[in-house]
Order: C-alpha cells, then sequence, then structure tokens
C-alpha cells in the first residue's frame, strides 16, 4: 500500500472486485477534515494500483450522511492562516481530482446529508445512489463563499445549466426526488435497501470486463473535455485493445456455452 495519512476517520476494505472507502465521522455528519482529504488520496492510489480492485464504492459511515462538507470545528487548526488554508485546498481539489480521473467506475452510496463538498466529491463519482430520505445542497450562498469553475463545470455537465443555478442560487435542501429529477442521482431506494443494491452493482460492474468498461470510461470523460482537449488517438488505442484481449475471446466463447465469463482485464 502507498505511503499515506493515517486515520481513523477514513476506513478502507476490500472485498471481491470491489473497494470500499467510509467517510468515518459520524457525530459530525462525516464532515471533512483536512487528515480525511488526504487519506482519501492514498486509500484511492492503493486502489488504482491493485488489479484485482475494479470498482471503487464511496459512502459515510452511520447511516445519516454520506459528507456534510468541512468540519468546522478545525478551521481554527487545519485552515487559520494563508499557508494552512492552502494546504487544506490542494488537498481537497487532489482528492476530487483523484476520484474524478480515477481509472476505474466509481459510485457514491448516499444515505442522508449530502453537503456543499460532500456534493461536490459525489459528483466526481461516475454514478450516485442514494436513499429517499437523502438530502442534498450547496450554501456557498449563504455563506459568500467562492465556488470555481471546475466544480461548477462538473454540475453543470450533469444537471444542466437550469438546475445548477437553481441549486446555486437559492443555497437549499433538495430532496432525493428532486435530485432525481434534476439527474444528480442515477437511483432513489429505500433507505433500508440501499447498502445491498450498491453492493449488487458494484458486484455487477465489477463481473464484467474491465477493459471494456474503463475504456468507455475514459471516452465519456474525453467527450465533456473541450475538442482541443480530447485525446482522441488513445480513445482508439482503448478500443482496439479490447478488441485484442483474451476476454473479448471469453466473452464470444462464454455466450456461445451460456455461461458467465470469466474476465481478467487481459
Amino acid at each position: 500500500m502507498n505511503v499515506m495519512t493515517k486515520t481513523d476517520k477514513m476506513l478502507a476494505r476490500k472485498e471481491g472486485g470491489v473497494g470500499y472507502l467510509t467517510f468515518n465521522n459520524p457525530e459530525r455528519h462525516n464532515a471533512m477534515s483536512l487528515e480525511m482529504w488526504e487519506a482519501l488520496n492514498g486509500y484511492l492510489a492503493d486502489f488504482a494500483a491493485d488489479s484485482a480492485v475494479r470498482v471503487v464504492v464511496l459512502t459515510g459511515a452511520g447511516g445519516k450522511a454520506f459528507v456534510s462538507g468541512a468540519d468546522i470545528s478545525k478551521f481554527e487548526s487545519e485552515r487559520s492562516s494563508k499557508e494552512a488554508i492552502d494546504r487544506y485546498n490542494v488537498a481537497v481539489d487532489k482528492a476530487n481530482t483523484a476520484v474524478y480521473e480515477f481509472p476505474k467506475p466509481t459510485i457514491a452510496m448516499i444515505r442522508g446529508y449530502c453537503i456543499g463538498g460532500g456534493v461536490g466529491l459525489a459528483l466526481c463519482c461516475d454514478l450516485r445512489i442514494c436513499s429517499d430520505n437523502s438530502k442534498f445542497g450547496v450554501p456557498a450562498a449563504k455563506l459568500g463563499l467562492g465556488y470555481g469553475y471546475s466544480g461548477i463545470k462538473k454540475l453543470v455537465d450533469l444537471v444542466g445549466p437550469s438546475f445548477a443555478k437553481e441549486i446555486f442560487f437559492t443555497a437549499r435542501q433538495f430532496t432525493a426526488a428532486e435530485a432525481q429529477v434534476m439527474g444528480l442521482v442515477n437511483r432513489v431506494l429505500p433507505d433500508g435497501e440501499v447498502e445491498g443494491y450498491v453492493k449488487t452493482y458494484a458486484e455487477t460492474i465489477s463481473g464484467n470486463a474491465p477493459l471494456t468498461v474503463d475504456s468507455v470510461k475514459f471516452i465519456v470523460g474525453q467527450t465533456v473535455k473541450p475538442e482541443s482537449q480530447r485525446d482522441l488517438k488513445k480513445c482508439e488505442d482503448l478500443v482496439a485493445q479490447c478488441f485484442a484481449s483474451k476476454d473479448y475471446i471469453e466473452g464470444r466463447t462464454a455466450f456461445m456455452e451460456k455461461r458467465k465469463p470469466n474476465f481478467t482485464g487481459s
């Protein structure tokens, strides 16, 4: 495992082909501290390097929140000087980028509050599956905070300009049903069913051909970039790699033999 920040506020485990990352600060609705952001970076690097991990699920401990934003109680120790603020912002940007550019599928499993930086983090995941009692909001306009281009672009790419404006202009909390109408989440389930549903979903994705799944993730990522920044050559190479793989042979063979394929990612 890579050298990383150690904290009991950030938990990681691997089950089969799925890696789980849990924000473990339930007494503060999983508000994020500097050490949690830095630990997240380390665990993601470990999961990216482990070929056995094909999907990563991010979730919050306690069932009451995914992430409720920044841990205000830590501001005096972590964000009281320019140097400390810079370190914090670098850690947040690095973690969000690491999630957004993670080469394998990511799922945000959301139960309860998903506020501020929690929404930003969920936006960086590929899929968002939530409980019917979840609440979403970005309260920047209630706090006088500025919100940068990259974060707003991710929201606009997902929900469109009008809903993005509504989320920021009102700074209110939206229900799970409203979030689904906006396209902010993929699925809404009764609270007691979310964990089992996400586990099955993640295992389903993990059982599919990783070269295909990961290539689609990369190519979709290119479509939302400006045309001048798209790496179309790599898109072509990834598609060719799929057709040249042993998994392509295995997929065809398994289909003809009416059995479940055993993909190896090669």
